[in-house]
């Protein structure tokens, strides 16, 4: 299954190529697909999950579906993600440990899609669930 992160990567790479997207936008839209399959891949026990791209006059929706309705992770606050001191967690002097080892790594990529995306959200249903972000 791992596998199919790099083929939706291409695949919305290629689809925005063909309708003319600006170079910055295939690279975000890449950066986000990435990370919401992988979400999908890690959490859930399923083996059917489906990526679609919509394009509107507002510009594309990023849609990545999966059957199980496992917790998506929260993305991690901002200084989470740069290394600071998280609570709970004991303080390193940097020489021994790499501090980024002892933080949780659930989250960090919804950073990303946060920060590149428009808006995006989730949604669970009985089929499954739908994680979308806007460009």
């Amino acid at each position: 299954m791992p596998g199919g992160v790099p083929e939706a990567r291409h695949r919305v790479q290629e689809a925005m190529r063909a309708w003319g997207e600006p170079a910055e936008r295939i690279e975000a839209a890449a950066l986000i697909v990435t990370e919401l399959v992988t979400n999908a891949v890690q959490h859930t026990s399923t083996r059917k999950i489906r990526c679609r791209l919509l394009r509107s006059a507002d510009g594309v929706r990023i849609c990545v579906w999966n059957r199980g309705r496992a917790r998506i992770p929260s993305p991690a606050s901002p200084g989470d993600s740069a290394g600071l001191p998280v609570a709970g967690v004991p303080a390193t002097d940097g020489q021994d440990d790499d501090m980024l080892d002892h933080l949780a790594e659930d989250g960090r990529g919804l950073l990303l899609v946060d920060a590149l995306a428009a808006r995006w959200g989730t949604r669970a249903a009985l089929a499954g669930r739908l994680v979308w972000a806007d460009l």
